[in-house]
C-alpha cells in the first residue's frame, strides 16, 4: 500500500545551468562540462531509518542485504558466504595499506535493521539515515513514496546550493575558521578519528546547517544512490564541432557500467556525496562533483540515498 503523495519534506530547487564535475581531485569527476536540468523537489535529508521503516511495515518489503545470495550468481564464492549480510566498517588499530580496504568486513546478519550485525539494532538511530541500502532497495522506496532517485546532474545542482565553482557545498575551505560542517572522518584514516565532528559512523541528519538551498547532509554522512548508470564523463559536442548544452543530461547504459575484465560482471550506478569515511588522507568525495561507481548489489553500513519528484 502506497501512502497518499506528498511533498512534506522536500525543497523545491530551480532549474538551471552549471558547471558539472571538477578536474581539481579524481580523474572520474573530468571534465568539467555545461549542463542543464529542469526544477525539481528534492528530499531535504536522506532517507531515515524511521521513514524506511514505515516503508516496509507497509509493504513487506525485505531488502537485499537480508536474502541471502545465489553461488550461482557468484562463482568462486566460499559456501560460508552465501548467507545474508552486509559489509560493516570497522577502524584498524594502526596505520595500514590504504589498498587494503581492510576496515570493510562482510558480517552475516548485518543489515538495516542491525547495522552493525546481529546484536546491534536502531535503538536512538530513527533519524539517522537508512544504510545497508542496495539500489533495488532504494528505488523500491522511492517507487512506494509517489517519488524516484535523482539523476547525477540533479543531485549535483542541488547539492552546490546555488554556489559555482566551489569545492564544497558551502564553499571553498572545507573547514572554514575550524568549523565542522558536515560528518566526514578527521584525522588519519582508518585509524585515527579525532571525532571532531562527534560522530564515528552515520548522524542524525540536520545535524550540520544546510546548504544554500536548504539541503542537509548532501555532503558526508551516508553516501547517496543515484538513478545513472555510470560512464565517465564527456563534453557532447554537435556535428559541426560547437558546444551544445545538455538539457537533464542521464549516465550511461547498463552494459557500458560494467567492467568487463571482472569475473563477476555486475553493472554500477553512480552515487554521490561521500560518507563519514570520506577524509583528507583518503577518499576526498565529500564534494558536490564527487561521484563512486557502486556495484548495484553492494550494501555497506555508509550507504544510503534520498528522492526526487520532478513536474
Amino acid at each position: 500500500m502506497s501512502p497518499s503523495i506528498s511533498t512534506d519534506g522536500m525543497i523545491q530547487i530551480p532549474g538551471g545551468t552549471f558547471a558539472m564535475g571538477s578536474e581539481r581531485f579524481y580523474p572520474e569527476e573530468a571534465p568539467v562540462r555545461r549542463v542543464s536540468v529542469d526544477a525539481f523537489r528534492i528530499d531535504a535529508t536522506p532517507v531515515t531509518n524511521s521513514a524506511f521503516a514505515a516503508f516496509v511495515a507497509a509493504t513487506g518489503h525485505v531488502t537485499f542485504a537480508e536474502i541471502a545470495p545465489d553461488p550461482r550468481d557468484y562463482p568462486g564464492m566460499l559456501p560460508e558466504l552465501a548467507q545474508p549480510g552486509s559489509l560493516v566498517f570497522e577502524p584498524t588499530a594502526g596505520p595500514v595499506d590504504l589498498g587494503s580496504v581492510c576496515w570493510w568486513h562482510f558480517r552475516i546478519g548485518a543489515n538495516w535493521r542491525q547495522p552493525l550485525g546481529p546484536g546491534s539494532s536502531l535503538d536512538g538511530l530513527a533519524d539517522h539515515p537508512i544504510v545497508h541500502i542496495a539500489h533495488a532497495d532504494a528505488e523500491a522506496y522511492a517507487g512506494w513514496a509517489g517519488k524516484a532517485l535523482p539523476t547525477e546532474a540533479e543531485w549535483e545542482w542541488a547539492a552546490r546550493g546555488g554556489l559555482e565553482d566551489t569545492d564544497y557545498a558551502w564553499g571553498g575551505e572545507l573547514a572554514p575558521g575550524g568549523a565542522m560542517l558536515a560528518n566526514y572522518w578527521q584525522g588519519p584514516f582508518p585509524h585515527g578519528n579525532s571525532l571532531a565532528d562527534g560522530w564515528l559512523r552515520t548522524s542524525p541528519v540536520r545535524s550540520y546547517p544546510a546548504n544554500g538551498y536548504g539541503l542537509y547532509d548532501m555532503i558526508g554522512n551516508v553516501w547517496e544512490w543515484t538513478q545513472d548508470w555510470f560512464v565517465q564523463p564527456k563534453i557532447e559536442r554537435k556535428a559541426r564541432g560547437s558546444c551544445c548544452i545538455p538539457a537533464n543530461p542521464r549516465g550511461g547504459t547498463r552494459g557500458g557500467s560494467i567492467v568487463k575484465s571482472d569475473p563477476i560482471r555486475i553493472p554500477r550506478k553512480v552515487m554521490k556525496g561521500g560518507s563519514h569515511l570520506c577524509a583528507e588522507s583518503y577518499c576526498q568525495r565529500y564534494r558536490p562533483a564527487a561521484r563512486y561507481a557502486q556495484p548495484v548489489d553492494t550494501t555497506a553500513s555508509h550507504v544510503g540515498f534520498r528522492c526526487v519528484m520532478r513536474g
